[in-house]
């Protein structure tokens, strides 16, 4: 198997999730990496083995280099996405894609004419729990779905967005807490149930308030495509990072995922089906194990001709058109229809 060069845009602190995925990763190798810090990047090109450029558009067009990892801020994900397709780089880019439907559509478009593949990192999904939550409802064991409850409590300090200030700020980030931290959770309640068809939501900001001008916290109501109900919470106000709860409320029984493993039960029986704690130890087991399996399959689709399990631009602007749902929802007080 001939060996797939990378370079990754941005090494915030992302970007070594993408590092590791693309060493455990066959077929996959680091050829460079882009910052806009010289001195940073060339240490961190030096250390991972690598070449280092300063500025992304030079890299573009190296012509060794045939996929781009884009894990910068999200103001920057349209116009850099855009260029790597223009010269025909493959794309594999950190959510959200896009900071709305619009810049959304603008690089679907593009994707759709272009030589290169565009995948977006949704890891989550590839978390075993996931995975698991996925083949039980496909199986029918538990019957009809009557209802999803989803609550992230997470913690992000002030000065997370004073040391960052792109972050915080409708115009560079898009949004806070739902764009950035909870778009995953939706993702998931909406790929749990084949979509999301209308919601009423409310977002807010608390401690957070004085430092930015976005929201810390957010709730919401979901009319879900298969008929059930969603029920959303999340908040940064919290004082640690906890794991996602998630129940599912079948006919015959409950999902219950908590504290990374999930659970199926039914009366009386409780059987313990996935666990999502990283399996050396290391990383963050609040966001689940996903990011290496995401980029794996990505590569895979390259390889194979576009046949692999990877998410593409039009499952990625699911969520998008949701958070969207939400904040407009959050104005006006009312229920949004969601058209994807």
């Amino acid at each position: 198997m001939r060996a797939i060069n990378a370079a990754i845009i941005g090494c915030g602190a992302i970007h070594i999730c993408h590092v590791e995925a693309l060493r455990q990763t066959p077929g996959a190798h680091l050829h460079a990496i882009v910052d806009t810090d010289i001195v940073k990047g060339q240490a961190l090109a030096a250390a991972y083995g690598c070449d280092f450029y300063h500025d992304y558009r030079e890299m573009l067009q190296d012509q060794r280099i045939e996929v781009v990892h884009i894990c910068t801020p999200h103001y920057l994900h349209k116009t850099m996405i855009l260029d790597a397709l223009a010269a025909g780089k493959a794309v594999f880019s950190e959510k959200p894609v896009g900071m709305n439907s619009l810049e959304v559509a603008d690089i679907a478009e593009a994707a759709n004419h272009a030589s290169g593949m565009l995948g977006v990192c949704y890891q989550n999904r590839y978390n075993p729990t996931s995975r698991a939550i996925r083949a039980v409802l496909a199986s029918n064991v538990l019957g009809k779905m009557l209802s999803i409850k989803a609550a992230l409590t997470w913690s992000r300090s002030g000065g997370y967005y004073t040391e960052s200030p792109w972050r915080g700020r409708f115009a560079t980030e898009g949004g806070s807490l739902l764009i950035n931290q909870a778009i995953h959770t939706l993702d998931l309640m909406q790929w749990f149930a084949d979509g999301v068809d209308s919601v009423k939501g409310v977002v807010d900001s608390g401690p957070l308030a004085g430092t930015i001008e976005t929201e810390d916290s957010a709730m919401a109501t979901l009319v879900l495509h298969n008929g059930a109900r969603g029920l959303f919470w999340a908040t940064n106000n919290h004082t640690t990072d906890s794991p996602l709860l998630l129940v599912i409320h079948c006919e015959k029984g409950l999902l219950q995922l908590r504290d990374n493993t999930l659970w199926q039960i039914s009366g009386n029986e409780r059987i313990s089906l996935a666990n999502d704690n990283p399996p050396t130890g290391n990383g963050k087991n609040y966001w689940g194990i996903g990011h290496q399996k995401a980029i794996e399959h990505f590569y895979q689709a390259i390889q194979h001709g576009g046949d692999s399990d990877y998410i593409n631009i039009n499952q990625a602007a699911k969520s998008i058109h949701i958070v969207e749902a939400i904040y407009r929802s959050s104005q006006l007080r009312q229920w949004i229809n969601i058209n994807y």
